[in-house]
């Protein structure tokens, strides 16, 4: 029997998908199948998706069995697997349209192999922040931590693009473990062999497959190896504080220390924390006597610049340092513990209950902007003028990538009944910032259609068609993920989620 099913059919029926369930309910066992008899609340509050189904396996093998099924099942049965859901102001685990069945993967939640020495571990998709790094407690690598809850999946995450405090998080992959449409299991990249023995090494032997499994439906993750970084010997942070005004020379001069590796990591401008102000968070590691050097020269040139109000230096050995900066050295040194009462503060709940109880919504736009001080203040008064034109608040946060990129991280947190105000002003940030030339790296259940658009290339989305027709023929897996809109309708009991939108946009070019 299927643990609370309740009949719902939507219009024109699914024939034999009944049975299809009980047959999933058998494999999976009792209370890992359910009908959803209610909506599942989203803090972006976005619509709320009609799933037909949400199955939790807890092993591989039963994820390959599921996939084969609804694969041969008449017709095909969507699914769309989620890892701990916790994909926060881009959806949550909300699929992107109507009619699949949500597969859960918080269940598939081993460390399966810890080697520190090489650097390496193999996790599944339910692994969080938390789990592997209290493993690592205590060893010399630590794990390329995200701002944040320690409650989030590393792999969900990774497989997004997320950014962490040093670097990019798809950077951190060796190596992918992937289920395709046919039940078959395939691993990528590198991985540990028969005896253990691993290299973090994360360039495939000739043309490299992994990379299309990232924001991709062309297979289920089951398990990745990742990359651990080295403790650091030394850990210090400089924090620079900046009149708001003063926003293009300032980034332009962190520009250069970024440049010139007066910094690690990914150094972090908060734009919106304090009244008329911004602060730069760079954080310097490694040798003790490299970090004093690039401390020192880091120092001598914001003050000689003049554009700093105050130029404050951190070490973990101060005793008065506030929570922000005790919070950023612990990320720094792989700890995710420290930030979640901040995070439980923001939010009103902890990490388990925000889509349910969040005192308010949360969305989040994901732009990528050169680090250049004209074109990051052009796109923070591009910010301002959504927030005048939509009565919203948005805040931002910088993430320098490289010396060449930021991710412009745009946020608002809002009361419920501005909710549509809020997808409003989210509409029309994708609008202004396309029109300037900017693109999102990540994408919200609203916007993935915009996907082809925002890439450009035509015979690109003619080419992942023909590789999705090729790996999913049935087109089962994740319909309308970062997809086009003219991919999103192949299995005909699948609706398209461009209906969805409150702003229906195309980006110039």
């Amino acid at each position: 029997m299927v643990d609370q099913v309740v009949e719902r059919r939507p219009e024109g029926g699914w024939d034999g998908f009944d049975g299809w369930l009980a047959a999933q309910s058998a494999l999976l066992g009792p209370g890992r199948v359910r009908l959803p008899d209610e909506p599942r609340g989203n803090i972006g509050m976005f619509a709320s998706r009609r799933v037909r189904a949400v199955l939790r396996p807890t092993g591989v093998d039963q994820v390959q069995q599921i996939v084969v099924a609804a694969t041969r099942a008449d017709p095909p049965v969507p699914l769309y697997p989620v890892s701990t859901g916790r994909n926060w102001g881009l959806g949550s685990r909300e699929p992107v349209g109507d009619g699949a069945v949500l597969l859960e993967l918080a269940d598939l939640d081993r460390i399966r192999h810890l080697d520190p020495s090489a650097g390496v571990a193999v996790i599944e998709p339910g692994v969080t922040q938390a789990r592997l790094a209290a493993r690592l407690d205590g060893t010399p690598r630590m794990l390329n931590l995200t701002s944040s809850s320690a409650h989030t999946s590393v792999l969900g995450n990774a497989l997004d693009r997320g950014v962490g405090v040093r670097r990019q998080r798809c950077d951190d992959l060796l190596g992918l473990e992937v289920v395709l449409a046919d039940g078959s299991l395939m691993r990528l990249g590198s991985w540990p062999d028969s005896r253990g023995r691993a290299v973090a090494y994360r360039h495939e032997l000739g043309p490299a497959l992994m990379p299309l499994f990232a924001q991709s439906g062309l297979g289920v993750i089951t398990a990745a190896a990742v990359h651990l970084l080295p403790r650091p010997e030394t850990l210090r942070v400089i924090r620079l504080a900046f009149p708001r005004g003063r926003l293009r020379e300032a980034m332009d001069e962190l520009r250069t220390y970024h440049a010139q590796r007066l910094v690690t990591g990914v150094p972090k401008v908060y734009l919106d924390t304090t009244p008329g102000h911004g602060e730069a968070f760079c954080c310097l590691d490694g040798d003790a006597d490299l970090v004093t050097a690039s401390q020192a020269a880091l120092c001598r040139r914001a003050l000689a610049s003049g554009l700093f109000t105050w130029v404050k230096q951190v070490d973990p050995a101060d005793v008065d340092v506030d929570r922000a900066v005790t919070t950023t050295l612990a990320r720094h040194s792989g700890d995710p513990s420290l930030g979640e009462d901040a995070f439980e503060a923001s939010f009103g709940t902890p990490a388990d209950r925000v889509d349910r109880d969040g005192e308010h919504g949360f969305l989040m736009f994901l732009p990528l902007v050169p680090f250049d001080g004209a074109a990051l203040d052009h796109a923070y008064a591009l910010v301002r003028q959504v927030q005048a034109d939509t009565g919203t608040i948005w805040r931002v946060t910088l993430n320098a990538l490289s010396p060449d990129l930021v991710d412009f991280v745009t946020w608002a947190s809002f009361p419920r009944e501005h909710a549509p105000a809020a997808h409003r002003a989210l509409g029309l940030l994708h609008e202004r910032f396309a029109e300037a030339g900017w693109r999102p790296y990540r994408l919200d259940i609203d916007h993935m259609h915009l996907t082809g658009a925002l890439n450009g290339c035509t015979r690109r989305e003619q080419l992942m068609d023909r590789l999705k027709d090729l790996l999913d023929p049935a087109h089962i897996l994740s319909p309308g993920r970062y997809e086009s809109a003219a991919g999103n309708l192949a299995t005909g009991c699948y609706e398209s989620a461009a209906r969805n939108s409150i702003t229906d946009i195309t980006p110039a070019g």
